[in-house]
């Protein structure tokens, strides 16, 4: 059964162009976290690196729904 109610996105933009902060607003708005579950920024950037410098350097994926 084919589905057309999927779509798949790419955010692409320069350093310092918010992809980050967008990415964490879609995820707090798509409900995938409970409301009194604390979530702070940079919800991705899981590698060391990334939290100390405050940037994200590796690409991820999600599935939101």
């Amino acid at each position: 059964m084919r589905r057309d109610d999927i779509r798949n996105i790419a955010i692409i933009a320069h350093v310092d162009h918010g992809k980050t902060s967008l990415v964490d607003c879609l995820i707090k708005q798509s409900g995938m976290f409970r409301d009194n579950q604390q979530m702070g920024t940079c919800i991705l950037d899981s590698n060391d690196l990334e939290r100390e410098r405050g940037i994200t350097i590796l690409a991820k994926n999600i599935a939101m729904m």
